[in-house]
């Protein structure tokens, strides 16, 4: 398996989701049901996609990117709310293109060979398939929280 054969599924799941993301209410990026709004879980999704380029790709992060959604030291406690729709759709737009090009920049030999990262040893068709999943998840708490979610009121 290489580049090229995960590239279309890559893709696909990617343009479901962010016609999802494009198509939500502004307003609603502060729903939340439990511990992230929705606004939240968008930009931890494409705070992950840069952190799997850099550990299973050798794509370094950016460094004008501030990971704020990460569950490290004092994890959970004073969580950032995101709220400019525009701004999440960029970030995730830009994290997209920056893992498919470390993707592509990745000799065939290496997408079997298991790296060190943070969560253990995966390969990168592993790391693929985890992010897949982890979108498939993300987009699914969105619907939940849309349906059920009570409706903030404007103040």
């Amino acid at each position: 398996m290489s580049f090229a054969t995960v590239l279309p599924i890559w893709e696909s799941i990617q343009s479901r989701f962010h016609k999802m993301v494009k198509a939500l209410p502004e307003q609603d990026l502060v729903l939340q049901i439990g511990p992230a709004s929705i606004g939240y879980m968008l930009r931890h999704n494409a705070e992950v996609e840069y952190m799997f380029a850099d550990w299973f790709f050798g794509a370094p992060m950016p460094a004008d990117l501030e990971v704020v959604t990460n569950r490290g030291p004092g994890g959970g406690k004073n969580k950032p709310t995101f709220t400019n729709l525009e701004e999440l759709v960029a970030l995730l737009e830009q994290s997209n293109n920056y893992l498919i090009e470390a993707m592509k920049n990745l000799p065939d030999e290496k997408w079997h060979q298991p790296v060190e990262s943070p969560m253990g040893p995966s390969t990168p068709i592993e790391a693929i398939g985890r992010l897949m999943y982890h979108t498939g998840i993300h987009a699914g708490q969105i619907s939940l929280i849309q349906k059920n979610a009570p409706a903030v009121k404007a103040e």
